[in-house]
């Protein structure tokens, strides 16, 4: 489909860089960066109870209530 579109001198020549770079077609480029732009936001990011959790490491170690009062004993007074 053909359409006429205004586009910034520097966002023209980036997909310009980008299609030489993958041997594509501008409007190639400019298609999948648009498509790529339009997908929904999947972060990941889990809130419960209206604080965002961190992200289960699986090299992490589980932080216990036991854990926690060991550490806060070592600290300094």
């Amino acid at each position: 489909m053909r359409t006429t579109l205004t586009i910034d001198d520097d966002v023209l020549a980036a997909a310009k860089g980008l299609a030489e770079q993958k041997h594509q077609t501008v409007g190639e480029v400019i298609s999948a960066l648009t498509r790529q732009a339009l997908r929904p936001v999947t972060s990941g990011i889990s809130i419960r109870n209206g604080i965002t959790l961190l992200p289960i490491r699986g090299d992490g170690q589980v932080i216990t209530d036991d854990l926690v009062n060991q550490l806060r004993d070592e600290l300094p007074e």
